[in-house]
């Protein structure tokens, strides 16, 4: 349960992997719109 295992947070911290133990952050719907605006232009 250390760095090496990808089914531990740790691992998956190490390995810059997402997953049901360290899930992504949803953005807001402010920061979503914002995000489209720039992109388009």
């Amino acid at each position: 349960m250390g760095k090496g295992d990808m089914k531990s947070r740790k691992g998956k911290v190490n390995r810059g992997s997402f997953g049901a133990s360290r899930p992504k952050k949803k953005q807001n719907k402010l920061a979503r719109k914002l995000k489209m605006s720039t992109s388009k232009a």
